[in-house]
């Protein structure tokens, strides 16, 4: 019922920027739980940041002060600014969402809807 598109992914060396966008379908987008998650080479699937419908946000330790997530409801997306990378940061970035939720998600099974994920690889 929902889809969502990542896009932005590509190969940076480290120290270098990229912005991820994630777009939406669907009406009722604003109230949404959204988040990010990555799947490194080898590694399960971890949490990267979330964002809830009244835009309180949450990071895993490893990104703090690094990765700013935001939303825009008015165009159905939401972003990943990713500064300062590193290559540990080399992964998938998956989009979710979890429509109706009042609070930040941080659980991957806590979401209904992922996106296809879009490669980022970081250059030593």
């Amino acid at each position: 019922q929902v889809q969502l598109v990542e896009s932005g992914g590509g190969l940076v060396q480290a120290g270098a920027s990229l912005r991820l966008s994630c777009a939406a379908s669907g009406r009722t987008f604003s109230s949404y739980a959204m988040g990010w998650f990555r799947q490194a080479p080898g590694k399960e699937r971890e949490f990267v940041a979330a964002i809830s419908r009244y835009l309180s946000t949450y990071y895993t330790d490893s990104v703090k002060g690094r990765f700013t997530i935001s939303r825009d409801n008015a165009k159905n997306t939401m972003a990943l600014q990713m500064n300062s990378l590193k290559p540990e940061d080399t992964a998938v970035y998956y989009c979710a969402a979890a429509p109706a939720g009042n609070g930040l998600r941080i659980r991957d099974y806590e979401y209904d809807y992922w996106g296809q994920g879009t490669q980022v690889t970081v250059s030593s």
